[in-house]
């Protein structure tokens, strides 16, 4: 963890941290930017991932703000999801470190590349919720359906995290027919309830490399409002074809080196 004190590191993980802002902002997929740099640094893979959980908790708090009203409008929906989720997110984060460091770096490789396939799918589970979108509709099975879903999908979420956007806007596309906008909106408070739980259970679990985790939350800030700023200027398709490229990458180079 000697990396990170340095001048070198502390630019590479500001840099890690502003492209994440600017790639979750415009097409998601930063932790397979953020989680690589930090593991780059020196930084043990569990203690990387527990500090890049939390760094990343403003990021999916302002999403969240951001999709408030259409979030409020479905108190019925949040009823299930939010316990589902937190319970979910705190005992992904269990299992994480439970697991330990040999058998979480054995499984890392074999994560990242799910992450960039799920990351790969995330334009056609999208279109796949917008051709469903309609008058909202969903009755308390749905309801049900869509808790247990999610909550398995919140126990990856709690581990790793990479991709949990698309398996929750996919879960809420197959139980609830409505619009694209409002799935999205329960989507963010569901991710944001999963990454929290996580977050504040590790917080508590000595693990977290502090340093690191103010500088990227940071950085990830103004990442992402310069995304916001980007945002119709730089393709998102391009921008995650790019990240999907690098996922793949660094997943593979983990799988050989391992």
């Amino acid at each position: 963890m000697d990396g990170l004190t340095t001048w070198g590191g502390a630019a590479l993980t500001t840099a890690a941290a502003l492209l994440a802002g600017l790639i979750n902002a415009l097409a998601g997929g930063g932790t397979l930017i953020t989680f690589p740099a930090l593991v780059a640094l020196g930084i043990p893979p569990v203690a990387a991932n527990v500090t890049n959980t939390v760094a990343l908790c403003p990021g999916y708090l302002g999403a969240t703000l951001a999709s408030w009203e259409d979030i409020r409008a479905q108190k019925s929906r949040l009823i299930l999801l939010i316990p589902a989720s937190i319970l979910g997110g705190l005992l992904g984060g269990a299992l994480l470190l439970l697991s330990g460091e040999r058998l979480f770096r054995a499984v890392v490789p074999y994560l990242i590349l799910l992450a960039t396939l799920l990351l790969a799918v995330g334009e056609p589970v999208k279109r796949w919720a917008a051709k469903r979108a309609g008058s909202a509709s969903g009755g308390r099975m749905a309801g049900i359906f869509a808790a247990l879903a999610v909550a398995l999908a919140a126990v990856y979420g709690g581990y790793f995290g990479a991709g949990l956007s698309v398996i929750v806007l996919a879960v809420l596309g197959m139980a609830f027919n409505d619009t694209l906008t409002r799935l999205n909106a329960l989507k963010q408070a569901a991710a944001l309830c999963v990454n929290l739980a996580a977050a504040i259970y590790f917080v508590f679990s000595g693990r977290v490399v502090w340093l690191a985790a103010a500088v990227m939350a940071l950085g990830a800030l103004a990442g992402g409002a310069l995304g916001a700023r980007l945002a119709g200027k730089i393709s998102p398709r391009v921008l995650r074809g790019v990240v999907v490229l690098i996922g793949f990458g660094v997943g593979l180079y983990y799988l050989l080196a391992g």
